[in-house]
């Protein structure tokens, strides 16, 4: 396999960010109120993509926070765990560390945590919160 170092003109560089997690703004707590939850894209639309990724940190708080999701979502437990409840269906389960989620469009999920969770997440969403 030859690797070459001169960049197609055609082709868009690929990106890294170090370390984006580490300063996670607080949802809006007018809208969570009582939540310990803390969200924001890294790559929002990148491109013209009608894809947006970011870190979701969920805090342990008396509040659990319910999310309703307008697209296709996919999320990865990075630590912690995640005690999730489909409002609508009352389906349960918890997610841990490694784990692999995905929510449908339309779904209202109820997030609570005992120890706090980190989660990697992409969102089929072509606007930007």
């Amino acid at each position: 396999m030859s690797t070459s170092s001169a960049a197609s003109p055609s082709v868009t560089p690929f990106r890294v960010t170090a370390e984006f997690w580490k300063s996670l703004p607080q949802m809006p707590i007018d809208q969570y109120p009582g939540t310990e939850g803390f969200i924001d894209d890294v790559y929002a639309n990148p491109d013209g993509s009608e894809m947006s990724a970011g870190y979701f940190e969920l805090r342990p708080s008396d509040a659990p926070l319910d999310y309703l999701y307008e697209y296709d979502e996919m999320k990865v437990v990075l630590e912690g765990d995640f005690l999730l409840e489909n409002l609508d269906t009352g389906q349960t389960q918890v997610a841990r560390a490694k784990d692999a989620i995905f929510f449908p469009k339309g779904s209202r999920i109820r997030f609570t945590t005992s120890e706090g969770a980190l989660a990697f997440y992409v969102g089929h969403r072509s606007f930007a919160p």
